[in-house]
């Protein structure tokens, strides 16, 4: 079963844009697979807390993301 997990920042992505990340997503594993993975393929969409991660032991906030901060 292809199994694809995406972690973004809270509140970045609107519904719609979640769906496009699935729909896409499932479309790749099908073209690489075949129509097959169709039935099969998970997607998730995973959002994370506002300073809940980090890069080269800093905290990432969206503000730092959007270059606010």
């Amino acid at each position: 079963m292809p199994f694809a997990h995406f972690k973004v920042p809270a509140g970045t992505l609107t519904a719609e844009d979640k769906k496009k990340m699935i729909e896409r997503t499932t479309a790749l594993y099908v073209e690489i697979y075949g129509e097959r993975a169709r039935a099969t393929t998970v997607v998730l969409v995973d959002e994370v807390a506002d300073g809940g991660w980090g890069v080269a032991g800093h905290v990432l906030t969206a503000a730092m993301l959007n270059g606010d901060g």
